[in-house]
């Protein structure tokens, strides 16, 4: 269906600079308006700023093995804010936590169909999917306590590493095919669900905390990608790498993110996302930071993620 994927005050600025904040002087006694007043210029700027689509739907799983490190925020954020600025876009929740689900504000109640249905029962994919109730360009294929199983039950099944690609195959040759993004929230882990995941993505977003063990467990995914590459899926690679709960007031977060920059200069993203109270609140209002609070630091910072996205990926077509 045309225009539908799946189916649905002014501020006073001065004259001259068009800056609301020109006529205050930045005072160094307080740092916290500093920070406000600069996170605010950089929303606005984000407002005026173009998001490109992208030629082709991509396709791209966010991806941890390790747990904690802002994998779901990172997916659903960065979702809600590429689907903010028009595009299209599909966040299918491949984590049997659910937790991508409750961000979205989508039903996900044990018995609600799901990507459960899809990859063991052969559940048509758009039939499954929900519509965010936020944001009239973002969906959802939600998860549900069923998929706990699924590694188990997924063994036995013919071309167990395939069905999710056939079943988004089949979505993007159908109601999908006006879809610019499908973001793939995969499970803190390696097994089955993040197998299907890798097969069908094009892309790999990594999310990894500015904390010690940042760098623990990525050269085991890195080699999983790798793998994948070689033996099932030659279009895959690692595009985008997030550094999340990032704090710049300490020096152990300044030496993880220059360690992973120097290790991944192309892939590690400038744009860092700090620790927020209002990130972490989003989902229990079943909404993403972009529309629970447009103006705190992680919407913004997040939104600035979605553009470098953007903008990378119209690059990367052009060059090709």
């Amino acid at each position: 269906m045309s225009g539908d994927p799946l189916g649905g005050s002014a501020t006073a600025v001065s004259r001259e600079t068009g800056d609301p904040f020109d006529g205050l002087a930045d005072d160094a006694g307080s740092p916290l308006a500093a920070e406000m007043m600069a996170t605010e210029r950089h929303r606005r700027e984000l407002e005026a700023a173009d998001f490109p689509k992208p030629p082709r739907t991509r396709i791209i799983a966010v991806s941890n093995q390790k747990g904690g490190v802002g994998k779901t925020t990172t997916s659903v954020n960065v979702a809600a804010a590429l689907a903010k600025r028009g595009a299209n876009v599909l966040v299918v929740d491949a984590d049997p936590q659910g937790n991508a689900s409750t961000a979205l504000g989508v039903e996900h109640r044990s018995g609600t169909p799901s990507i459960y249905e899809v990859l063991l029962d052969d559940t048509p994919m758009h039939k499954v999917a929900q519509r965010c109730p936020d944001i009239d360009t973002l969906w959802c294929v939600p998860a549900t306590i069923d998929l706990a199983g699924a590694d188990i039950e997924l063994v036995s099944v013919v071309r167990r590493e395939f069905r999710l690609h056939d079943a988004l195959k089949e979505l993007l040759e159908g109601h999908g095919k006006d879809l610019d993004y499908v973001f793939i929230d995969c499970p803190p882990s390696l097994g089955l669900l993040t197998l299907n995941a890798m097969v069908v993505a094009t892309e790999v977003m990594i999310p990894i905390q500015c904390e010690y063990y940042a760098l623990e467990g990525l050269t085991q995914l890195m080699r999983t990608v790798e793998m994948v590459r070689k033996h099932l899926n030659q279009g895959i690679h690692v595009s985008t790498i997030v550094l999340t709960m990032y704090d710049g007031r300490t020096n152990l977060a300044r030496e993880v993110a220059n360690e992973v920059r120097s290790h991944f200069p192309t892939e590690t993203l400038e744009q860092t996302v700090p620790r927020s109270v209002r990130v972490s609140e989003a989902p229990g209002f079943g909404q993403t930071v972009i529309t629970h609070d447009p103006h705190s630091s992680g919407a913004v910072a997040y939104t600035s993620i979605a553009r470098d996205i953007a903008v990378r990926g119209a690059a990367g077509a052009e060059s090709k």
